[in-house]
């Protein structure tokens, strides 16, 4: 046993030390196509974090506009994008296009820079700074590139960021209107918030959500609303409730607006007695 695991242990090393051995030396040496060379080597055996270390001297001893400084600045952003580092890969994407607006690999830098950023764009709980911006370098690139093969990829990246501002619109409603009459009215609240969801966000898949969280928040304020201020509040929820069955005649809350809208009537009718 004891022979058997010194020779995979000899195996390993003589295949590991010399590359490892091999990049020590290329790391020290003073010969810059010699570190592009292994640069471009590492990168294609997806070693990218040599490839990254070695595309920085590369990168930075190249004179720019050659062809080959070009290519490295390419692979140094792609590297990081490969290490799924979006916000590194992003700012030499952002370089290579700004050096190189006609470049070969512009398009693609273009639309990997909006891609990383739309991978970045966290829960819809959070800030969403990430998120606007994506959209705008995703509206930037189909803008640029409007008959690329990756303009649809683009637009449907966008649609999901999109529904997720949305979605924290409607998570902001929806918390209104838990709080209810919690330090004040938070009912209009909640109301004011879904609407302008629905109007900022017209397309969204949420369009319904945002629009129970209205009808909810109108019925409930009415529901516990002092005696002088009931009758209009109810009213108000009547006409909400045409509104919502109006665009929504057979959706998911279509039974217990259903529901909430019977009781409305049974209280509006001691109003008409």
């Amino acid at each position: 046993m004891k022979l058997y695991f010194y020779f995979i242990s000899t195996i390993l090393y003589l295949f590991l030390f010399p590359s490892c051995g091999e990049y020590a030396r290329v790391l020290k040496s003073t010969d810059i196509d010699e570190k592009y060379e292994y640069a471009q080597i590492y990168y294609n055996q997806g070693k990218y974090s040599r490839s990254i270390t070695l595309l920085d001297d590369v990168v930075r001893m190249y004179s720019r506009g050659s062809e080959d400084a070009e290519n490295a600045l390419y692979l140094l952003a792609m590297s990081h994008f490969n290490m799924k580092d979006y916000l590194s890969a992003g700012e030499y994407f952002i370089r290579y296009c700004n050096t190189y607006p006609r470049g070969s690999k512009a398009m693609e830098c273009r639309f990997n820079l909006a891609y990383g950023d739309y991978m970045d764009s966290p829960d819809a709980r959070l800030d969403q700074s990430i998120t606007n911006k994506a959209i705008r370098e995703l509206d930037s690139f189909v803008e640029s590139y409007p008959r690329s093969s990756l303009a649809d990829s683009a637009t449907a990246m966008r649609y999901e960021l999109v529904d997720k501002l949305c979605y924290k619109e409607y998570l902001t409603a929806t918390l209104y209107l838990n709080l209810g009459t919690y330090m004040g009215n938070n009912y209009e609240a909640a109301v004011i918030t879904a609407r302008n969801a629905q109007r900022d966000y017209p397309y969204t898949k949420y369009r319904e959500d945002l629009g129970y969280v209205i009808f909810k928040a109108r019925y409930e304020a009415a529901e516990y609303s002092v005696d002088d201020k009931k009758e209009d509040r109810l009213r108000e929820a009547y006409d909400e409730y045409y509104t919502f069955s109006t665009e929504f005649p057979d959706g998911k809350y279509t039974k217990e607006v259903n529901k909430l809208f019977e009781k409305i009537n049974k209280q509006l009718e001691k109003y008409e007695e």
